[in-house]
């Protein structure tokens, strides 16, 4: 029986003439290698596009309490130990459970140490208001509360005149006095101001109505 002649080697083109056994078996080695490589990538980026999937679902579906994102303060329990430092009656609004308080605190103005008793509130609406109550203060302390603002009108809300700062379309940043609302009774200066609607501070000035007749009150007894 004749003896079969071994088949020739194909010539790579890149070598100009056939592989060698050596090289014919790190080719595929290769070859294997880079084909576990890409598969590996794959699996990589399917299992990173189940975990993005996986996270926006939870996002989604998981109920979330947005009321927990503001830590709520009792005003009214911060205000009677205020009182006890300050000589004049604190303004403590009574308001509905749908406003809440962020912040009460005594401030001192580190320009001209003017001291203030300060309450910041959240509106129904998620807006922000405050009544600030300064014992003493000066024109400068104004100024600087009202961000460097003019008048633009007054209000008289059960008998107490306000005078209106309505910074709503100003083109400059007035911080928390896109509307606010001053007055002076006694030794006291009154501040109402925030983002709310001049209803709602219109609202929270009427609620302090009686400790501005007090200051007066006090003044001339």
């Amino acid at each position: 029986m004749a003896r079969r002649e071994p088949k020739p080697r194909p010539v790579v083109a890149e070598l100009g003439r056939p592989e060698t056994p050596e090289e014919e078996a790190a080719r595929k080695a290769q070859n294997s290698k880079n084909y576990r490589d890409s598969k590996t990538i794959r699996n990589l980026w399917v299992a990173v596009g189940v975990t993005v999937a996986i996270v926006a679902l939870m996002v989604f579906i998981v109920p979330r309490d947005d009321s927990s994102r503001l830590q709520s303060v009792d005003y009214r329990s911060v205000a009677v130990s205020a009182q006890r430092t300050l000589p004049v009656p604190l303004a403590v609004p009574e308001l509905p459970d749908t406003w809440s308080s962020n912040v009460a605190e005594i401030r001192t103005a580190s320009l001209d140490g003017v001291t203030s008793w300060f309450i910041g509130l959240i509106t129904p609406s998620k807006q922000f208001l405050s009544i600030t109550q300064a014992v003493d203060a000066n024109p400068s302390w104004l100024v600087n509360e009202m961000q460097q603002t003019i008048p633009t009108g007054t209000v008289t809300i059960d008998g107490v005149d306000w005078i209106v700062y309505d910074n709503r379309d100003s083109d400059r940043d007035v911080g928390n006095v896109e509307y606010a609302l001053t007055t002076e009774s006694g030794r006291s200066t009154f501040i109402v101001a925030g983002t709310a609607t001049p209803d709602d501070a219109r609202a929270l000035a009427s609620t302090i109505t009686t400790t501005i007749e007090k200051q007066t009150i006090e003044a001339t007894s």
